[in-house]
């Protein structure tokens, strides 16, 4: 598998997960929590595209 396509599914992992953590927070009303899912989320969302990205690279 290319690695354009592992960060690509890493992130969509990341993301969901994060969506996850921040809706158990909230519900919780656990503010660490919602704000640790909220960073997932992010992170997940910049590993998509750094994914995106090495696909129309090429790489």
């Amino acid at each position: 598998m290319k690695s354009s396509t592992k960060d690509q599914m890493k992130g969509t992992f990341h993301e969901l997960k994060g969506k996850a953590k921040e809706a158990a927070g909230k519900l919780s009303n656990n503010p660490k929590l919602e704000t640790e899912g909220t960073s997932e989320k992010i992170d997940g969302a910049i590993q998509k595209k750094v994914g995106q990205v090495k696909k129309v690279v090429g790489k």
